[in-house]
């Protein structure tokens, strides 16, 4: 499941995000960003996990730090879930539920958990985080939480 993942999310990135930009931001840049802001944070991520920036792909790693959700497989299933009670509707997001769930049906109560935390959050998987990679990730986290507007580009 996790080779599917990783090749899925590819495929994803090179057939439906065609007119998105990749930031252009490695890995090694977004450990000089400040201490306590989104860049920092994205960069502690990357390193802890071993990963590589997956180009047109960064916004699902910012996620996976406000929402604080892990990396294993079930955890991204989870995220699916969790974006899909935040609003997002995609033919991916819609396969992986349903591969991950068949695959993977005790981890159901969680993943319920993670769709109603997406639903009591403000949306944001529209958003482009490239331009808040400045701002403080606690800032970003509690306007999420509280469903309010805070996230306005400064």
């Amino acid at each position: 499941m996790l080779h599917l993942y990783g090749w899925s999310s590819r495929v994803y990135a090179n057939t439906f995000k065609i007119n998105k930009k990749a930031w252009g931001i490695t890995t090694t840049e977004f450990s000089f960003y400040p201490e306590g802001t989104l860049g920092k944070a994205l960069g502690d991520f990357y390193s802890r996990n071993d990963f590589d920036v997956m180009p047109k792909l960064e916004n699902h790693d910012v996620f996976h730090i406000l929402t604080d959700t892990d990396t294993k497989i079930q955890d991204e299933i989870a995220m699916q879930y969790l974006l899909l009670g935040n609003g997002k509707l995609s033919v991916y997001l819609f396969a992986m539920i349903f591969i991950g769930g068949f695959i993977f049906p005790e981890y159901f109560s969680s993943y319920m958990q993670a769709f109603k935390k997406g639903r009591n959050m403000a949306p944001f998987y529209e958003i482009e985080f490239k331009v808040l990679l400045h701002r403080s990730v606690d800032e970003l986290r509690a306007s999420l939480t509280l469903k309010t507007n805070l996230i306005t580009i400064k």
